[in-house]
Parts: structure tokens; sequence; C-alpha cells
């Protein structure tokens, strides 16, 4: 079998799915991967697949850009006879599937997340979805990664006979495995493993850092993440002025984030939307608890009050009394709640799980 997969970031696809490629590969199917390239898409050719770079740009709507996408598809599936097509976020998801829908080709879809242009309403949010029902209408499965992502496109017409719920991305429990609770005898670390936007809620960790650092000394915080580059003029100068303050330690991109992570007492994650967050299932993989917003795709992932506490999204005092209530625990009670978010997480979403439903619908093609 020939397997093409659409994808728009090349890391992105080898963090959360080498597993599931891998599979692929071990059960001898050719496995071609269409991305856009850059420095990390060497990670994808030394798992052996077949490349094609592919133009995307991830913002956006341009009407002309998008048609040459939706013909980069076409011209790819022609050339490539594939027996089945993935597709992953937004444009794959629309111009990918609405290509193999034409070429009668089975396909796959996955959710990965609404983001605000959906969830946020108006004009634009009406035209995604009818792009979303013309292209998922024949797909076998129509993955989503939360719940309330999956109700609220059936609701609105999209995948109304072929939803179905994964527990996100999972995540690889032997490549992140428990790490126990790092001492506290040096002062407590927080880390926010974001990318650098204003929706994944680096205002407000900002603002939290510099005001619970002015108060407690014996705290301090730490942040992994790339500049979402319209974004970094905007918080840049920011960030290096909170360095140089010695407020925030600021790690830049990291490959593997899971030192850092194993380093630290408690997770924040103060996004706006998610589909299902990675970060948060690796850090309960680490055993360590979490801060998190309250929203879909963050509080499935922890139990309020024994392994997280969550707080409000695009609010900064939430963030700040979440913090407060984490540090009135024992240091003990803290280790206990990291404990425990490992045994959650090993229950409910080792990416096997996700490996597992994906052979399930190709077996029926």
């Amino acid at each position: 079998m020939t397997i093409l997969i659409l994808a728009n970031y090349a890391n992105g696809l080898f963090l959360f799915r080498k597993e599931l490629v891998k599979s692929f590969k071990s059960a001898g199917h050719k496995v071609v991967v269409s991305v856009p390239f850059d420095e990390n898409v060497y990670k994808l050719r030394e798992m052996g697949v077949e490349l094609v770079d592919t133009h995307l740009e991830r913002h956006g709507m341009n009407p002309f850009k998008d048609f040459k996408l939706f013909a980069s598809y076409m011209k790819i599936m022609k050339k490539y006879n594939p027996d089945v097509v993935l597709t992953y976020t937004i444009k794959p998801n629309i111009y990918g599937a609405s290509a193999a829908k034409f070429l009668k080709i089975p396909y796959i879809c996955n959710v990965t997340g609404l983001g605000t242009a959906i969830e946020g309403g108006g004009m634009l949010s009406k035209v995604l979805v009818m792009l979303y029902s013309f292209s998922m209408s024949k797909a076998k499965k129509v993955f989503f990664q939360n719940k309330r992502n999956l109700e609220f496109m059936t609701d609105v017409g999209v995948a109304e006979k072929n939803a179905a719920l994964l527990p996100g991305s999972g995540v690889n429990l032997t490549e992140h495995p428990f790490r126990e609770y790092p001492s506290e005898e040096d002062g407590i670390r927080f880390l926010a493993v974001i990318r650098i936007m204003r929706d994944k809620g680096i205002e407000e960790y900002l603002d939290a850092a510099e005001k619970v650092t002015a108060d407690n000394k014996k705290v301090s915080f730490e942040l992994v993440g790339e500049y979402e580059e319209d974004e970094r003029e905007k918080y840049e100068p920011r960030i290096r002025e909170l360095e140089e303050k010695g407020v925030i330690k600021y790690y830049g991109h990291l490959d593997s984030v899971e030192p850092v992570m194993a380093n630290s007492h408690v997770i924040i994650h103060p996004s706006y939307h998610e589909g299902l967050s990675n970060v948060l299932l690796e850090a309960g993989a680490c055993g360590r608890p979490v801060l998190a917003t309250d929203v879909n795709g963050c509080k499935e992932t922890f139990e309020e009050g024994v392994t997280g506490i969550g707080f409000k999204p695009a609010n900064a005092a939430s963030l700040t009394d979440a913090i407060h209530n984490i540090l009135a625990f024992s240091e003990d009670h803290r280790k206990e709640m990291g404990y425990k978010a490992r045994q959650f997480t090993e229950s409910n979403y080792d990416r096997n799980i996700v490996i597992s439903e994906y052979k399930k619908v190709l077996e029926t093609l």
C-alpha cells in the first residue's frame, strides 16, 4: 500500500506522528510525505520516507495561492497514485482532502484544532465551515482531538457521519519517561513551552512571571519556544528585557524539551485554544503538575485539583492566582500531583492508542 501524508510542518509531523509513520513502514507500506521543506525535513528523510517539497502558507487565505496548493496536491496524487491519503492541519485538510475527493482516493483527515478563525464566528468562519464540509464529506474518517471540536463541527454540518475522537496525538511514554520530582531546595521553577504568540498566552505568562517574582524570590520562570515570525517584533524586546531583569530564562527553540521539563517543578500552559495540547501530555508523562487554561484541548489532559489547576484564558490575574494556589501546597503535595499525573497520562493518552485507531481504518480499505 502507498500512503501519502499531507502536512504543513516537518517538525510537527516528526515530533507527534513519527511512531505512526514507523508503524506504516514496519508493515511494509510505502510512505510519501508532502510538506514544505525547511531545516527539519532531514528528520523525516532519515526515517526512509519519500519527500515532496510543497509550498504552503500556514496562515491567511489567498484564493490564488490556495488554488495553487490544491493543484499541487492534485499533481502529487496523480504522480504517486496512493492507496490512501492522510491529511493534518487546516490547509491539507481542506485542499488535500478536496483533491483526494475529486480523484476518488480514500482519505483520512485529522483536525488538530479549530482556532479562532472558526470559533470566532463571522464571515471567515462560515467560509471555512463550508470548505471543511465539502472536503470532508467523503472521508473514510475525520478524527478530532477533543470532544467539543467534534461536536461543534458536526453541529454545523461537518463530518456528521464519519467523525471520530482520538486522544490528541497521544504521547510516547518511552520517549517521555517519568522523571523524579526535583528538590525545591534551590527554588521552584515554572516552565512554559509555547510558540511565542498572543494566542498561546505569552502576554499572560510574562505578566504573571513579572508579578510573582516581584513578591517571591524563591520562584523562577522559564520559557521554551520559537517566535511566530509576524509577532517577533512585538514580544522579543520584552522577553529580552525580562531576561536581563532575571524574571525569565529563555531557551529559544529546543529539539528536545524533555531535559528542561524534567528539571522543572510545574508546567504552565496559557494557550487560548488547542486541539489537544501535546505539551500538557508530555508534562503528565514526565510527572509534573500543570497549570493550564480551562479550555477544551487543555482541561481534558489533567484532573482538576488532583494533577493540575485550571485558570481562565487571556487572564493574567487568573493565572497569577493559580500560581499562588499551587505555591500554597507543600513540596510533597506538588510531588504527589506529578506522580498522579503520570498515572493519568498512562491510562488515557498512550500514543499507541492513536496508532491502533489508524490501523483499524486502514484495514477497512
